[in-house]
């Protein structure tokens, strides 16, 4: 194990080793997508959620937005953008407007 600048328990040590591995493969595989995103026309965040919904079939816009981690702030201008491109269609809920 390579040591770190930090002086700490040996279980910490790892813990931020763990971590910073674990980010720098993340950021590896977004760096590798996203040119592929890219030429499809789609955004990260849009994928996430064409992924949620073909997995876990229709989902009100809050549930996808905890479904792909994501606050739900702009989750409404992502599934606009998607609805717009016929990716996916929105249905009203006939008991809940909001939904």
């Amino acid at each position: 194990m390579t040591r770190s600048r930090y002086d700490g328990p040996a279980r910490e040590i790892r813990a931020l080793d763990t971590y910073v591995k674990l980010m720098r493969a993340s950021n590896a595989v977004q760096a590798r997508l996203e040119p592929r995103f890219r030429a499809i026309g789609l955004t990260e965040r849009q994928f996430g959620v064409l992924e949620a919904l073909l997995h876990l079939g229709p989902l009100c816009q809050r549930e996808l937005a905890v479904k792909v981690l994501k606050s739900a702030g702009n989750m409404t201008t992502v599934v606009d953008n998607l609805q717009r491109r016929g990716l996916v269609e929105r249905t009203r809920d006939a008991e809940d407007r909001r939904v």
